[in-house]
């Protein structure tokens, strides 16, 4: 499940993405426009600057930015900068396997097998989804609003 935290990661690289052009954007804004609190973002922008996917700039003028290019940029890898491994259970994971304690075989665990097919399916979608993808798909819905409200008038 995508807890709390990774939703405000994806959400705050998401606005990051969208204001690219202006360069580095404070803390507080991207706080205060995403409703998420400061204190809290300010760790989880630290994680996405250390992981490569943010970059951040101190003094003025400072604030963080994307790293690299949207296109670039996987939701699969935001969520597991801030989540951990996408597998529902340890024994799932590709990155971060452990057996279960109460498991009395791993190979022969039809848990084990189902949970691998949750965490490929999920994985395929995350790894294979953008933020570029996220922005253009933002900017076709604002544009269809648009004109379905210029129809409606």
């Amino acid at each position: 499940m995508l807890t709390k935290r990774g939703k405000y990661a994806l959400r705050a690289v998401i606005y990051l993405g969208r204001h690219r052009e202006r360069g580095p954007i404070l803390i507080q804004e991207v706080a205060e426009k995403e409703q998420i609190p400061k204190k809290f973002l300010e760790a989880i922008l630290r994680d996405l600057r250390n992981e490569g996917i943010l970059q951040s700039k101190m003094g003025k003028g400072g604030g963080y930015q994307l790293a690299v290019a949207p296109a670039k940029i996987t939701l699969g890898e935001i969520i597991r900068t801030i989540d951990g491994p996408l597998a529902p259970i340890p024994c799932a994971s590709q990155t971060a396997y452990a057996p279960c304690s109460d498991c009395p075989t791993v190979e022969a665990c039809m848990i084990r097998a189902v949970m691998r097919d949750v965490r490929d399916a999920s994985a395929g979608i995350l790894d294979g989804t953008t933020v570029q993808m996220l922005l253009d798909r933002s900017a076709a819905l604002e544009a269809e609003t648009k004109r379905t409200l210029h129809f409606d008038i």
